[in-house]
């Protein structure tokens, strides 16, 4: 590299070097997600609709391990709104709390939620998919179709659901949308089936402060039946955002740009999850996080892998839409055909280690013809609450509570 020619040559290159560096620390920015002003409270409604889904899942199963994706059910359930009539709609509107919005608003809401979260942090893989399988004996009127292509992306299959070809394309469908971790939704097609409105959400995400394998070990885990049970628990002390009050401990580890975060919400002595989760709503959620602040904190959280399969009906009949499950189910703009939803299935899959968390959720809409010391301690050997969400808007994608987690 001696001769003047090459010299020359490197001086030339070495702006378009400076471009593609500056490309490259773009491409790894982490991004904020800017909502209009009329679109901003509707963050606050999905916030209470997921923190009621936990409280009245858990209220209705059995489970000592509840984990859900709000996000993924309100995304299935705004795509059927689309096709509600009457009080139908007025009731899966009130189950997902949306108040003194216009449908127009509710549509460009998901659109831009849809389209902007996968993409906000490059450093965390997020993945949401719709689709809307249907009959071939099952006519969908094509504005239905048209609206959830255009504003949920949904892809549209007409299937033959009595071949044995439908469920598989069909659970095929979710296993590629969650990176094989629910390779199934359907265990069968009923006979009177009409159609599917599915949602895939598939999270994988690195600690931005990593806990090293080395340090950990068995230990302890108090169970929601006041147990001692045997867990494989990390530890890592770092700074992190922190807070307490009477009720909890509130700590947030954050994943990859930090756009995505765990909060843990571990309740103080004396206080059980169900009295914190009664507690837990928009507001209360939007003070625990603007009341947190950084200090050094030694973590102790036990490495987990939960899945989970609901039935929702019960579930989502309590919170205000019971006449979608009845042959009074008015979805006319669906179809002319009656139809009603028989329930809502929802099955997730998490995992929680020292590299970081992969959670994945799938829900089916089924249609049928009428369907402190200098650092303070935060040592998760009890049961606990925690919330995935993204930063720039406070959007819950996961919820949960871990009451009896088994050795992982």
């Amino acid at each position: 590299m001696k001769k003047l020619t090459i010299l020359l040559l490197l001086v030339s290159i070495l702006p378009s070097c400076d471009l593609v560096k500056d490309a490259d620390v773009e491409n790894t920015k982490v991004k904020e997600i800017v909502l209009r002003a009329p679109l901003q409270k509707r963050v606050a409604q999905d916030n209470d609709f997921a923190f009621e889904l936990l409280r009245k899942t858990i209220a209705n199963n059995d489970n000592e391990n509840v984990f859900l994706s709000p996000m993924s059910v309100s995304i299935a359930l705004g795509m059927a709104l689309n096709g509600a009539e009457n009080e139908t709609e007025a009731q899966i509107a009130d189950a997902l709390r949306f108040n003194d919005m216009t449908y127009a608003e509710i549509n460009e809401y998901y659109k831009i939620m849809q389209s902007n979260l996968p993409v906000v942090d490059p450093k965390v893989k997020l993945s949401i998919a719709n689709a809307v399988w249907y009959d071939k004996l099952f006519s969908v009127k094509q504005s239905f179709l048209d609206v959830n292509a255009e504003n949920f992306d949904a892809y549209i299959k007409m299937l033959d659901f009595k071949s044995a070809d439908a469920l598989d394309t069909i659970n095929s469908w979710c296993s590629r949308k969650t990176n094989k971790l629910i390779p199934t939704i359907l265990d069968e097609i009923p006979a009177d089936a009409a159609m599917y409105l599915t949602n895939a959400v598939y999270f994988k995400g690195l600690w931005s402060q990593k806990f090293d394998k080395k340090n950990t070990r068995e230990a302890e885990f108090r169970n929601m039946n006041n147990q001692n049970v045997r867990v494989n628990m990390m530890s890592l002390k770092d700074t992190f955002m922190y807070r307490e009050d009477e009720m909890a401990q509130y700590l947030t580890m954050s994943y990859g740009g930090k756009a995505f975060s765990m909060t843990v919400m571990l309740p103080a002595e004396g206080k059980t999850t169900d009295e914190l989760l009664a507690e837990l709503d928009a507001a209360k959620w939007q003070n625990i996080q603007d009341g947190m602040s950084s200090r050094e904190v030694q973590v102790f959280m036990p490495r987990l892998k939960v899945e989970n399969k609901f039935k929702l009906k019960q579930t989502l009949a309590d919170m205000g839409m019971p006449v979608s499950f009845t042959e009074m189910a008015d979805f006319t703009g669906i179809s002319d055909i009656p139809i009603m939803i028989s329930d809502v299935i929802h099955k997730t899959y998490v995992t929680v280690d020292e590299d970081g968390t992969e959670a994945a959720a799938v829900t089916a809409v089924e249609f049928e013809f009428t369907s402190m010391p200098e650092h303070k301690e935060f040592n998760v050997n009890k049961t606990f609450v925690f919330v995935i969400s993204e930063k720039s808007t406070g959007v819950i994608l996961f919820a949960g509570k871990i009451g009896n987690p088994d050795k992982y």
